[in-house]
């Protein structure tokens, strides 16, 4: 395989940034973790207290540790306002620091300047900055209080480095993993690093081979159905990061989980739809769940999973009893959803059901994990289509969807969220083909297929139609100026074929004593009574954007562009409760800002092309907006009690390809020359951040 010069830029940046990846997963893993060094011996039994920020809180008689690096409070809330601790003895100020505002979180940790040596009677005071929503204090309530004291304490928890490095406790957390799942044992661990070390591989394969080899000619290596062959390697790259991440997250420790395998479990032992949204399951997921701690480990960071071989064998015990797999037909927040996802999922559940719960549910994840594959193969052919000129941008976008830890983290798991994102990705892709190939009956066809299985697999497929809609009207219009009669065929078969799924959708909700449109039907009835549609736009705005001149603070204290959007989507998994320090974030901002410049640039070098396709990218546009006006609303309805909950990097899967587009766009704005090698430090990024995150869970849940 003979390079010219490009290409031996491109192998020698891959290689050496591979190097230099390894290096520093070397470095951090010969870093000790931080340890709880001591506590206040106050029980987080409840919510004591709650406050709505711009307060301060201060508790005597504490004992500061020997090298203390950072003060954990132990709170409840959706989005955390800035938290600012002070330890002092008397007047003095002895250490101190300062967490941003924005993590979800059931205890925030926040660093300080290291404590010399321990502290006895100290006073520590906590000063919360404006709070979006109510923040609940976690401690317990005192019988006697002292002067001048209050009638509660709130939990503090005193960190300091441990004496042992990640690498010294490696047999200890490869012994962890292996606990509360299935298939068990510590061999387990060893998963993870296989599925990673081949998906690394064949991406940095691929990546030279399409980068470096022949970066200016359009691909001739095709799969099946002229599908490219790079295209199936993308797909088979998502599989193995997302297999990868489905045995590295706890069972149950993804944002809904519990209720998602209720629903299956539901249609399985009962055979039909869930009947209640409450948060009652069958007697067997409750045990589990109990079992494995989940309620405590759940949205706290100070806590991880069962650690203990008694645990374990309290597990395997009760598993091996005849408990009742039959609930009281809840799913919880699942229980309105389509049920064509939950459908698919009865197949690994009914494969593995001689086995335990934890069988099924492993078998169940990896079945969610194919569907990542779909993502990327879909993303790979929206590129070949929107950038057909630029044959090695298909694989640095292919291979960035591929590799984003968001898409692998949900699709190892139990959630339509996965198959949503694979749908479309898919629906992005029949967009871009008609509007390069003109909109046929067979494209329309396939059009109207998508949004049918869509709107079947989740409701959040909903945000997607207007701007579908929109683009198959501006199709039809360029259509009819060669045939009107296939224009009208095409809009009508487009149109049609997810219409009646939806009527029957309605007729089975109604049979099933659901609202018409479930979820949609109560979201309408709460619009109706919620306040006025100037303060929802106002709202809506806010989530995402700086507030302007005459808006309502919905917000305080926070920039919800910075603090919660871009923070979350360079990382928080878990049930949200797990995010990486402050520095990584700010450092985040230097390839974000470099990738949004390389961008203008390519946008405005080729405004020619895009003058020509406006039409085109107005629909994505409103596509996305209509995902992120969804979301909004969303929230909207929850608000003012909470609605922080629905800032989540997850609900924006939808729009995974367009992440895709403007990284591949990013590399194109480097010029002909340096081009490629910029999409190899985009496909080198994506892999610091995968494995990174991946470490990162480890690190949350068997530390």
């Amino acid at each position: 395989m003979r390079l010219g010069e490009g290409g031996a830029r491109v192998r020698m940046v891959l290689l050496v940034g591979l190097a230099l990846i390894a290096v520093a997963v070397v470095v951090t893993l010969s870093r000790s973790p931080l340890v709880v060094a001591g506590t206040n011996s106050v029980a987080p039994r409840m919510a004591v207290a709650k406050t709505k920020g711009d307060s301060i809180l201060c508790q005597g008689g504490e004992r500061v540790p020997s090298g203390t690096t950072a003060v954990r409070l132990w709170v409840h809330t959706n989005i955390s306002p800035a938290v600012q601790v002070v330890v002092m003895s008397g007047s003095r100020v002895l250490t101190g620091g300062r967490q941003q505002a924005g993590p979800l979180t059931a205890a925030v940790a926040i660093p300080v300047a290291r404590v010399s040596g321990a502290i006895s009677g100290a006073r520590v005071c906590f000063r919360f900055g404006p709070a979006v929503e109510t923040v609940l204090l976690i401690g317990q309530d005192v019988a006697r209080p002292r002067r001048g004291e209050a009638a509660f304490r709130v939990r503090v928890e005193y960190l300091r480095g441990g004496h042992r490095s990640w690498w010294g406790m490696a047999l200890s957390v490869a012994r962890r993993i292996g606990l509360g799942r299935a298939p068990g044992g510590s061999w387990v661990a060893f998963l993870p690093v296989v599925l990673m070390a081949a998906a690394v591989f064949l991406a940095v394969r691929l990546a030279i081979r399409q980068l470096a080899v022949a970066p200016d000619r359009a691909s001739s290596l095709a799969g099946r159905g002229g599908v490219p062959a790079p295209a199936w390697v993308c797909a088979g790259i998502a599989c193995l990061s997302a297999a990868s991440w489905s045995v590295l997250t706890p069972p149950f420790q993804v944002p809904d989980e519990p209720s998602h395998f209720a629903y299956v479990q539901q249609l399985v032992e009962a055979g039909r739809l869930p009947s209640s949204s409450e948060g009652r399951f069958s007697e067997e997921e409750e045990v589990v769940l109990r079992d494995l701690r989940h309620g405590e480990v759940r949205f706290n960071p100070a806590i991880g999973t069962i650690s203990s071989v008694s645990q374990e064998r309290r597990l395997e015990r009760d598993l091996a009893q005849p408990l009742a797999r039959r609930g009281s037909g809840s799913a919880g927040v699942a229980s309105s959803e389509p049920p064509l996802y939950y459908a698919l999922e009865t197949i690994p559940y009914l494969a593995g059901s001689s086995g335990t719960l934890l069988d099924q549910l492993e078998l169940m994840r990896l079945l969610s994990s194919l569907m990542a594959g779909v993502t990327a193969l879909f993303a790979f052919l929206f590129l070949r289509e929107a950038l057909p000129r630029v044959s090695w941008a298909w694989t640095v976008g292919g291979l960035a969807t591929a590799l984003a830890p968001l898409v692998g983290f949900t699709a190892g798991a139990v959630t339509p969220d996965s198959m949503l994102c694979a749908l479309s990705a898919a629906l992005f892709y029949c967009l871009a083909r008609a509007f390069r190939r003109g909109l046929t009956r067979r494209l329309a066809v396939a059009v109207g297929g998508v949004l049918m299985i869509g709107l079947l697999s989740k409701l959040n497929f909903l945000g997607l139609l207007p701007g579908a809609g929109v683009a198959l009207v501006l199709l039809a219009r360029r259509a009819a100026r060669g045939s009107r009669r296939v224009a009208r065929e095409s809009l009508v078969l487009a149109g049609v074929i997810p219409a009646v799924p939806v009527c029957v959708y309605v007729a089975v909700n109604l049979l099933s004593e659901h609202s018409a449109l479930g979820l949609l039907s109560i979201g309408l009835e709460k619009a109706s009574a919620h306040g006025s549609i100037v303060g929802g736009l106002s709202y809506i705005w806010q989530f995402y954007l700086p507030r302007l001149p005459g808006m309502a603070r919905d917000f305080p204290g926070i920039l919800m562009t910075r603090q919660v959007w871009f923070d979350r989507l360079v990382g928080v998994y878990g049930w949200g409760d797990t995010y990486f320090p402050n520095w990584v974030y700010e450092l985040a901002l230097i390839p974000a800002g470099a990738i949004m410049a390389l961008c203008v640039r390519t946008l405005f070098v080729e405004r020619g092309a895009v003058r020509a396709r406006a039409g085109e990218l107005g629909c994505y546009l409103l596509i996305a907006g209509g995902v992120l006006a969804l979301v909004g609303a969303d929230a909207y309805l929850s608000f003012p009690a909470s609605g922080g909950g629905y800032a989540d990097p997850r609900y924006l899967l939808p729009l995974a390809v367009l992440f895709a587009a403007v990284l591949a766009v990013a590399a194109r704005g480097a010029g002909r020359r340096w081009g490629p090698v910029a999409g190899a430090l985009v496909v080198l990024l994506l892999i610091a951040h995968d494995v990174f995150s991946q470490l990162l869970l480890v690190g949350r849940y068997y530390g």
